[in-house]
């Protein structure tokens, strides 16, 4: 689960517990528990209230008086292609 990182939690771990000490450690991580918790709940909440805002933006219109894209040019075709396509 880890990926041999282990040495490092384990490391985090004690040096947590001799700052804090073994009597507030319990405490801290129940805090950071309900503090994910509520998170979670949170963002999860939101996402279910608001589905109708999460849609695609409408498109720009053109501003008033811009010009228009120019139509797509159609080469013309030549006696040799005439022949080749009948």
């Amino acid at each position: 689960m880890f990926g041999g990182h282990i040495w490092e939690l384990v490391v985090v771990l004690l040096v947590a517990l001799v700052i804090f000490g073994p009597k507030r450690l319990p405490e801290i991580g129940g805090a950071t528990g309900k503090a994910i918790r509520e998170f979670k709940r949170g963002t999860t909440e939101a996402l279910e209230d608001k589905p109708a805002q999460i849609q695609t933006p409408p498109v720009a219109e053109p501003p008033v008086g811009a010009v228009p894209p120019a139509p797509p040019v159609q080469e013309a075709s030549t006696p040799s292609q005439e022949k080749s396509a009948s």
